[in-house]
């Protein structure tokens, strides 16, 4: 039964402030670095596959709500459509990787920005600083969430104009400096077109998008779920876009050796750069930083959350094991909240932010692509127009390749390790799907007491 609590305005909040919330932040430095210039091309490509995959789950959705069920996500879809519990849990698990890595990306991001502020060591007592802070802002969210704290929809509206209002300032600044204030053109870098750079940069970037459909699991809490997911999404990616294309081109002109030297914070010596036309130039570098923190950390905070109550989900419908979590638990169980932060913990402390980016962009490409190939084989309802899912699907695909390529080629190891994990979490997600089958065909062997 809905509650009513989220209008229009608040889903369009909750799914801008999900892709807005610390993805630019992240990705920003890695894609600038695959394709230069045209960093704003592969947001924008990035941007369009994700409508498309936007679009498909809305249309399943709705498909979904005439069956009878109350709407949900990737893993009810599966469920609904293909009556296959195993798929449906495999896509579940992708997803919730993809949580852990968005999660570990984020505070990657912010012990960065953090580091970048003034005054404070990239090392403590010969020890690098960045892990640490990593390690201990997940833990911190995690403990807030244990405690039950979570933003209401009025205070996700003040969050997310504060985080957007902060970035457009800086792009509309930006772009004003590059075209009125530098003697040097701004480059657009239309000759990286000609190369596949940034399509593979756009599969980097993906990560940066998937905050839209975290509004898929609070629909108990809109008065009119399908009508508002649907115009809250139609808003929200296109403005993203339109924020990560301004920033895109603004970061790689007015720091272009930032770009190359520390690509992670180079948004920090864009804003000093900005800031030094009114003798600003540290002002403009901290609240960039600032602007940082506050956006990765509620990113941390709102990915969380809703990553416990995927869980929860799962957990009530078999698809993860019972030690992961008591389904019947009040709000988050907290054994899957430290299970959670745990291994995102170990994810932001040992991985690379390109490493985790990747994996973590893999993750929704897979399940993306997914839920827009699903669409097509619905494509003779009346609510699907099959151009759309096709879109999705092909663009997924390329970027899976793309990616895979990109990592084999720039950064073998990462790709190694890619392949391990997936190799890995494929075998266990079999054993655990199919272990009644497995039970079945494996005679039981009475133990030899002679």
């Amino acid at each position: 039964m809905s509650d009513g609590s989220l209008g229009l305005t608040e889903a369009v909040a909750m799914a801008l402030g999900g892709m807005i919330g610390g993805g630019i932040y992240a990705v920003l430095g890695i894609v600038t670095q695959i394709t230069g210039a045209a960093t704003w091309g592969a947001f924008l490509l990035a941007g369009v596959v994700a409508s498309c995959a936007a679009y498909s789950y809305v249309r399943l959705n709705e498909l979904v709500t005439d069956g009878g069920s109350d709407g949900g996500g990737s893993v009810t879809f599966v469920q609904s459509f293909t009556g296959n519990s195993t798929l449906a849990g495999m896509i579940g698990w992708t997803l919730l990787v993809g949580y852990l890595g968005s999660m570990a990306m984020y505070a990657f991001a912010f012990a960065e920005f953090s580091i970048a502020l003034p005054g404070v060591p990239s090392r403590l007592a010969g020890l690098p600083l960045r892990p640490i802070i990593s390690v201990l802002v997940v833990a911190g969210f995690v403990g807030l969430n244990l405690l039950g704290a979570r933003a209401t929809g009025s205070a996700e509206n003040v969050l997310t104009s504060v985080k957007v209002l902060v970035l457009l300032a800086f792009g509309v600044c930006g772009l004003a400096y590059a075209l009125f204030v530098s003697s040097d053109p701004v480059d657009l870098g239309v000759s990286q077109f000609t190369s596949l750079h940034p399509i593979m940069a756009a599969a980097v970037s993906f990560v940066a998008f998937q905050g839209w459909q975290l509004l898929f699991y609070d629909q108990e809490s809109m008065a009119n779920p399908l009508a508002e997911l649907r115009k809250a999404i139609a808003i929200a990616i296109p403005v993203a876009v339109s924020i990560y294309v301004i920033v895109g081109v603004v970061t790689y002109n007015l720091a272009p050796q930032a770009v190359q030297r520390n690509p992670h914070t180079a948004l920090v010596d864009a804003a000093s750069t900005i800031g030094g036309v009114a003798g600003l130039a540290s002002v403009g570098a901290i609240i960039i930083s600032l602007s940082a923190l506050f956006s990765t950390g509620s990113a941390i905070n709102a990915t969380l959350f809703s990553a416990g109550y995927f869980a929860k989900g799962m957990l009530s419908d078999d698809l993860l094991p019972d030690r992961a979590g008591d389904s019947s638990a009040s709000g988050v169980p907290t054994r899957t909240l430290l299970l959670l932060g745990g291994i995102t913990a170990a994810f932001t402390a040992y991985g690379s932010l390109s490493a985790i980016t990747s994996f973590a962009s893999l993750s929704f490409i897979v399940v993306f692509g997914a839920m827009s190939a699903l669409a097509v084989t619905r494509r003779d309802a009346d609510r699907i127009a099959a151009v759309w899912p096709v879109i999705g699907t092909i663009g997924a695909g390329l970027f899976f390749v793309l990616m895979l390529y990109h990592l084999y080629t720039a950064e073998r190891e990462t790709f190694y390790a890619v392949v391990l994990i997936a190799i890995a979490m494929v075998t266990v997600e079999g054993l655990y799907f199919e272990r009644d089958r497995i039970e079945r065909e494996i005679p039981y062997l009475e133990p030899d007491t002679e």
